[in-house]
């Protein structure tokens, strides 16, 4: 089976001593393509050269954590650097971008106009190069469909979707795919997994978001920290064990699963049918 993870973080510190073997051993389970988005202008190079090294997929950003510290000139670095690698096939989206309503210090009324301002400014380069978006969707789905409504792109991922069923509906009707990844994994997640399993297989894309978000069976609870039990590292090799609870949880075949998710994929992220 062939797999595609649609969002790994392979570029990050966590896997600076064995990125080459973590990558690897994700290929030998299946995993053809992991898409690797951007969070800062910072690292717009090193994305873009995993994805090269390691015939995978990559995403141009800056993710609404970096917006505090970003510069207003860097909207204008990622147009320049989006114009630059267009004719790039491994270039397949921009970002990670989108809005966080769970960080307390991004909370305030000037946190909020910043990343307001860097969402809505990203979603015009997308619209300009004719590019989908990796969305990140912590407590914003609705201030994101609003942005969507008024600055139309084509499609992309809501990436780590947690929210309702009407949000997800409305993903979906703007063109959008819904990443699903560790988080259903855990048994009390009941809303998020009933949801995995309402929505048309059609809306569904698989995700790591390695080296974070890990699935139940690498999570260490806080008393568990306490008594020095480390927390698992995630990894783009999870992704088959995920889609494996996801294949239960909806009663079909693992296969089926591949396949559709890997549709889905394609059809969120045209270009990655040119990396497959």
């Amino acid at each position: 089976m062939h797999w595609i993870d649609t969002h790994c973080h392979l570029d990050a510190a966590e896997f600076d001593a064995d990125r080459t073997p973590v990558r690897n051993q994700a290929r030998a389970q299946g995993v053809g393509c992991c898409v690797i988005p951007a969070v800062q202008v910072a690292n717009f190079d090193a994305v873009r050269e995993l994805a090269h090294a390691h015939h995978d997929a990559y995403a141009l950003g800056i993710h609404p954590l970096y917006t505090p510290h970003a510069a207003l000139k860097d909207v204008e670095h990622l147009d320049l650097a989006l114009q630059a690698h267009h004719a790039d096939t491994r270039l397949v989206a921009v970002g990670e971008v989108g809005l966080d309503g769970f960080v307390p210090t991004l909370n305030t009324a000037s946190a909020w106009a910043t990343q307001e301002h860097f969402y809505r400014a990203q979603l015009r380069l997308a619209q300009k190069h004719q590019l989908p978006v990796i969305l990140h969707v912590r407590r914003s789905a609705d201030r994101l469909l609003k942005g969507l409504r008024d600055i139309r792109v084509q499609g992309g991922i809501a990436h780590a979707f947690n929210g309702s069923l009407q949000q997800a509906q409305a993903f979906l009707a703007l063109g959008f795919k819904l990443g699903f990844g560790g988080a259903l994994t855990f048994e009390r997640a009941l809303q998020l997994r009933r949801l995995a399993t309402e929505l048309p297989l059609s809306a569904i894309v698989l995700e790591t978001d390695a080296p974070d978000i890990a699935p139940q069976w690498l999570y260490a609870t806080a008393k568990q920290r306490s008594a020095g039990q480390a927390q698992g590292r995630n990894s783009p090799g999870e992704l088959p064990r995920i889609a494996q609870v996801l294949a239960d949880l909806r009663g079909i075949s693992l296969a089926e699963l591949a396949q559709a998710s890997r549709d889905n994929a394609v059809a969120a992220l045209p270009r990655l049918q040119l990396n497959l």
